[in-house]
């Protein structure tokens, strides 16, 4: 039987909503930049790259170790 990791499941889901919540800070600051269509490219880049590192957090949490 496995032993799930709960540190990482957690961390991986603040990780998730700590990035949509940088995306979504950064379209209010999109209009007042002199680029912004390569400003919110750069910042899809960053939010999806964390994104994807939490969700293999996640995923490693879930299945856990070896009891």
């Amino acid at each position: 039987m496995r032993q799930k990791n709960w540190r990482l499941v957690i961390v991986g889901g603040v990780l998730i909503a700590l990035a949509a919540g940088f995306f979504l800070y950064m379209m209010g600051m999109a209009p007042k930049s002199n680029d912004p269509q390569s400003l919110m490219q750069t910042v899809g880049m960053v939010s999806g790259g964390v994104g994807g590192i939490a969700v293999v957090m996640m995923i490693f949490g879930l299945i856990g170790k070896k009891a």
